[in-house]
């Protein structure tokens, strides 16, 4: 299930941390980013296929579509064995925008993304069965971790698929990787 830490985009000193899912979508409803738990209950393997991922998930995939008549989906997914894992992290780790709206679902293990809106970093660990949304033209960045291990659906209203508008902020070094912050729930 979701976990949010809401920092001051100054600084990752104080954050204030919500657990509870709907205070948390709550939250994230003030910046425009929508949040659902999804099922996220189909048998995938390990290197289940692009194809595989989205014949399982095909209803939920309709009935995204059916809402916002996307034009392109498809898997990221990444375990620690991937050869180009680390490649992968840096082009996700550093703020960029998108030109149109960002919705993931994850079918399989976790991810933090990190929204920056309204002098605020929002920190948000999803993990399976989240679904989230975040508006086109919000900054952002994702962190999977040095040992990735997840799997979403990526939904785009462009043919092209992912198109990163990087900021060339280095507000991503000043806050927790993926790594530090989830050894920080434990």
């Amino acid at each position: 299930m979701a976990f949010l830490t809401i920092y001051p985009d100054v600084s990752a000193e104080q954050g204030d941390v919500v657990r509870d899912f709907d205070v948390i979508a709550s939250r994230l409803g003030e910046i425009a980013v929508e949040l659902e738990h999804w099922k996220a209950e189909q048998p995938l393997g390990k290197e289940a296929s692009q194809e595989e991922v989205l014949e399982a998930y095909k209803d939920s995939i309709d009935m995204l579509n059916k809402r916002y008549g996307f034009k392109s989906i498809d898997v990221i997914g990444l375990n620690p064995d991937h050869p180009e894992k680390d490649t992968l992290r840096q082009k996700f780790l550093a703020e960029h925008t998108h030109a149109d709206f960002e919705v993931r679902f994850f079918v399989e293990g976790c991810g933090l993304f990190y929204l920056h809106a309204n002098d605020k970093v929002y920190t948000l660990l999803c993990e399976k069965g989240d679904l989230i949304s975040v508006p086109a033209n919000t900054t952002h960045w994702f962190d999977m971790g040095t040992s990735p291990y997840f799997k979403c659906i990526r939904f785009f209203t462009t043919p092209e698929g992912w198109v990163g508008n990087f900021t060339g902020s280095d507000i991503a070094d000043r806050f927790p990787d993926f790594d530090t912050f989830t050894l920080s729930l434990s």
